[in-house]
């Protein structure tokens, strides 16, 4: 790190738990993001001010004036634009240094195949279940962790699923990809605005805790945010043994 990097990133740095290294793995890490939106952009935004020195950014819409209560790394300037080249503008505001991959097309196994196996951590801000079916895939074929998080009306989640670990599940050991129901989509089901924020921002603290090695993730752990009472709760989630996705693996 250059002395500007080290008066940048000076913050985490006094952090016992991060210090020169926890940064150095930050700056030299790869987060791929699936979908540049209500949870992708305060991910993003924070992964960028963090130092994540290359970030991807996979989203095939373009930013609309109905994205603009929640989406913040969009402007009304930018209205009509790809969401992915949007947000990278305001990533490089934030910090110039971050390379920023655009991908404006949908999150299909093929691409997912591709950019999963580069990244050092993948985090699902989507809104469409199948993708995220096809993005855990990924993910357990390249043993990358995967940091989903997910928000309708009040209510948001998240958790964490390492391949890496023996012992931790995936997203199909709890939510099967054989499983067929209507989608439910906040654009006709509505969104509370700071939820996506909330759940974005921990996603990104996930992300870079998996990064630096610090602390415990939550993986084995949904938590689950009742936003009108601003209640959490907690479930533990174990490995299912019969799962089609990560059961089949080696």
């Amino acid at each position: 790190m250059n002395d500007e990097q080290l008066l940048r990133y000076s913050r985490h740095i006094l952090l016992d738990e991060v210090g020169i290294e926890g940064q150095q793995a930050m700056l030299d890490a790869h987060a791929l993001i699936i979908g540049a939106g209500g949870l992708g952009s305060p991910a993003a935004l924070y992964l960028a001010a963090s130092g994540v020195g290359h970030i991807t950014l996979v989203d095939h819409d373009s930013v609309d004036l109905t994205n603009l209560q929640r989406q913040i790394a969009h402007t009304t300037a930018r209205v009509g634009q790809p969401k992915v080249h949007s947000a990278a503008q305001a990533l490089h505001d934030i910090n110039p240094e971050v390379t920023v991959r655009c991908i404006e097309q949908h999150a299909d196994a093929a691409l997912l195949d591709e950019l999963v196996s580069q990244a050092t951590v993948v985090l699902d801000c989507c809104d469409n279940y199948q993708t995220r079916q096809t993005v855990n895939a990924a993910c357990v074929k390249h043993k990358t962790p995967l940091v989903a998080g997910a928000i309708i009306r009040f209510d948001g989640q998240i958790t964490v699923f390492d391949p890496r670990k023996e012992t931790s599940p995936c997203y199909a050991c709890l939510f099967s990809p054989e499983e067929t129901f209507e989608e439910v989509q906040c654009s006709t089901m509505g969104v509370f605005a700071p939820l996506v924020g909330i759940i974005g921002c921990m996603q990104a603290a996930e992300a870079l805790k998996l990064i630096a090695q610090v602390g415990e993730s939550l993986a084995g752990k949904l938590l689950m945010l009742d936003g009108k009472n601003m209640e959490w709760s907690r479930m533990r989630t174990s490995r299912n043994p019969e799962c089609i996705v990560c059961c089949n693996q080696k």
